[in-house]
């Protein structure tokens, strides 16, 4: 969606968004046609809104929040990717390696 569309989903004004823009709590994808949004991006700025009009956290915990909610997103990639490789691994190594992690909660 443009930014025009982004606007009107969350009903927030132009400032706002250039804001939450140059803070890096959203990277749009540019096109030739300007900023585009994708359905990531729509819950990113439903969660700002919830922490800085609901939940009353200023700034510098928004831009907290949205680290870890990077993080966390970057962790669940890599999560992804080991789990592929050890699906990829004959039947005992698997065993081996899902032993030697028995430890680490729900893997």
């Amino acid at each position: 969606m443009d930014d025009h569309e982004f606007r009107l989903c969350l009903k927030i004004d132009v400032v706002q968004l250039d804001f939450w823009v140059e803070r890096g709590w959203l990277i749009p994808e540019m096109s030739g046609e300007g900023r585009q949004f994708g359905e990531a991006d729509v819950a990113r700025g439903r969660l700002i809104l919830d922490l800085m009009g609901n939940m009353g956290v200023n700034e510098a915990g928004v831009d907290v929040v949205m680290d870890l909610v990077d993080q966390l997103h970057g962790i669940r990639g890599t999560m992804g990717k080991l789990v592929t490789a050890i699906g990829r691994q004959d039947r005992q190594v698997q065993q081996r390696l899902i032993e030697s992690l028995k430890d680490i909660d729900r893997f």
